[in-house]
């Protein structure tokens, strides 16, 4: 083969090498150019889905961020809501707390128009004598009556005001109209005289006050000043006894302190037989001169036996049935006649402590239920008023000598009270200052007199029930109800 043939063959084959190359170049491209489109394709998928999950991701997103800002939104409508209503609550509480301060106010000052109506309902109360007030003091669970407190309750419900002033008066024995002054005052009681056992009998006295008590609706006190000798209301009369009484220094020399006892049994049955229940004795004053006014009707054997024998008389008198009444506090002396003349007694705070308060003292711890007390003015307790209108001298009984009985004045008709009553009124005096039971020979006047008293707040009911319901527990213990 020639050498021309050659290079052409070789060329020929270069070319084919060439073209083959060329041809799978080509096709590698193409090939390439498919896989890549295809992968393009995939990954455009693929990237297709990774968006789509992708955007899905992101539309959660955005719904939760919309759920959340929906959430929130809600939440802050909530809050709002809330807000409201919170603000709502506290305005609420606001006005509840208001409205409760309010009603507080409104309470108090319902409490204050209630209190001021209940007054006012009292003041009509005591107007229209209703029985609605029965407010008393606290009274001890040794006092002398307490037994009887719970049954005096039960009736002072049922009183009223002036029923309850009424009772607060042992009343001079009227001359005339007795049954209709009992029917239309309702007085506590009477003390009788000797005017009032003039032409009567036994018998007559008898049915007499049988028909007193028949017409008082709460059964009275019928008293006399029976001491012997210089003070007898029964006995100087014959009809009733045949020589007077004699006294307790008369009584003595005849036969002791035993002769005393058993004349007391004597004439605690006669008074009992013409009706009467109580004996304004003994007398338990100290006079220490024979000149003195009080000396023939005091015992007249000094502080210590006169205490004696005021606690054997008591004693006595209890147990015979009759009440007694110590008299007169706070101790006589040697002073003169208070019914005609004002005493002033000088002496010191403690002569009375060691000489006249001991036979009170004695008579109290022996039961006695009454005490009276004097129109003296006994300036070491009290310069300015009579011990019977005397608020301090009151106090030294109750809380110093601690008397739980019934404390009464001795008659307010007296001169030496007069002068001291207030405006007139020695009665409303007697009350303030602490009496229990008021003897008054004007019983219809002084009667008004501290029932205006209570109505004007001068004198509270409450003290009128307290001293009520003594008298009623004292009427209860002696058997008069």
């Amino acid at each position: 083969m020639n050498k021309g043939k050659k290079i052409i063959l070789v060329l020929v084959c270069v070319l084919v090498v060439l073209l083959i190359s060329i041809l799978g170049i080509n096709y590698s491209q193409k090939n390439n150019m498919e896989n890549n489109n295809g992968m393009a394709i995939i990954e455009d998928k693929n990237n297709s889905i990774d968006n789509s999950q992708e955007n899905e991701y992101y539309a959660d997103d955005n719904n939760e961020q919309e759920s959340n800002d929906d959430n929130a939104k809600e939440q802050n409508e909530n809050n709002v809501s809330n807000s409201a209503e919170q603000d709502k609550k506290d305005n609420t509480e606001k006005e509840t707390s208001t409205a409760n301060k309010t009603d507080k106010n409104t309470e108090k000052t319902d409490n204050s128009n209630s209190k001021n109506k209940s007054s006012s309902k009292n003041s009509t109360t005591n107007k229209n004598d209703k029985k609605d007030d029965t407010t008393v003091a606290n009274l001890g669970k040794n006092d002398v009556f307490a037994k009887y407190y719970e049954k005096a309750d039960e009736m002072l419900k049922n009183m009223t005001l002036e029923e309850k002033v009424g009772q607060m008066f042992l009343a001079r024995f009227p001359e005339s109209g007795v049954i209709e002054e009992i029917e239309n005052y309702n007085p506590g009681g009477y003390v009788l005289f000797s005017r009032d056992f003039k032409n009567q009998t036994k018998s007559s006295m008898l049915s007499k006050l049988k028909k007193c008590q028949n017409a008082s609706k709460i059964k009275l006190a019928l008293g006399v000043d029976e001491e012997g000798d210089t003070v007898v209301r029964v006995s100087s009369n014959k009809n009733f006894r045949t020589s007077k009484f004699l006294s307790p220094q008369q009584l003595y020399k005849r036969g002791g302190l035993e002769e005393i006892l058993k004349d007391s049994t004597e004439k605690t049955k006669l008074l009992k037989s013409i009706g009467l229940n109580m004996n304004l004795a003994p007398v338990a004053d100290v006079p220490t001169k024979s000149s003195s006014f009080i000396y023939d009707r005091a015992y007249g054997r000094g502080a210590k036996e006169t205490a004696t024998y005021v606690s054997k008389l008591t004693q006595r008198m209890n147990s015979d049935g009759i009440i007694s009444v110590m008299k007169h506090f706070p101790g006589y002396g040697d002073n003169v006649d208070t019914h005609t003349e004002i005493a002033i007694d000088n002496r010191s705070y403690s002569s009375f402590t060691k000489s006249d308060f001991l036979p009170f003292k004695s008579g109290i711890q022996a039961g006695s239920p009454c005490i009276l007390v004097s129109h003296n003015i006994v300036k070491s307790m009290d310069s300015s008023k009579p011990a019977s209108l005397s608020k301090k001298v009151h106090n030294i009984l109750r809380n110093e000598l601690n008397f739980s009985g019934i404390i009464m004045t001795d008659d307010l008709a007296m001169d030496a009270v007069k002068k001291y009553s207030e405006n007139g009124e020695a009665a409303v005096q007697a009350v303030l200052a602490g009496n229990d039971m008021i003897i008054s020979s004007s019983f219809k006047k002084q009667k008004q007199e501290v029932l205006n008293a209570v109505k004007q707040g001068k004198i509270s009911e409450k003290q009128i029930n307290t001293a009520v319901k003594r008298i009623l527990s004292w009427k209860l213990k002696y058997k008069i109800i």
